[in-house]
């Protein structure tokens, strides 16, 4: 099934139209249609939104994996992608590589901090 196709299953899954989709991913609604028909090749970043929106991994949506269920891996990779992807932290993204390995398990120590106290 190719990704327009698996768009309308799980947007009609939540009884959604496509201009209610398109608003939820900030898409035109003709985008959208172009999206869906096969016309228009979706961007990455409107995969990442769409299968945030839809609930499901981006795996799924490219054909990569047969469940549209995102797995844990699948969520965490999905918000390192839309962080890396952040223009106004790609700066302090390229200058993680030069940090100390003790600067790097702060980091990660802040980080799981920050994630359980969401």
């Amino acid at each position: 099934m190719d990704i327009g196709k698996k768009i309308i299953s799980l947007r009609e899954q939540k009884s959604w139209s496509q201009r209610e989709l398109a608003s939820r991913v900030g898409l035109n609604p003709s985008v959208m249609n172009r999206i869906e028909s096969g016309d228009r090749p979706a961007k990455d970043e409107e995969i990442l939104k769409l299968s945030n929106v839809l609930d499901c991994s981006t795996d799924y949506l490219l054909g990569r994996s047969d469940s549209p269920t995102p797995s844990q891996i699948d969520k965490d990779e999905e918000e390192f992608q839309a962080f890396a992807k952040n223009p106004s932290l790609q700066k302090w993204y390229k200058d993680l590589p030069k940090s100390s390995e003790e600067d790097l398990r702060l980091l990660r120590d802040m980080w799981e901090t920050i994630k359980r106290n969401k």
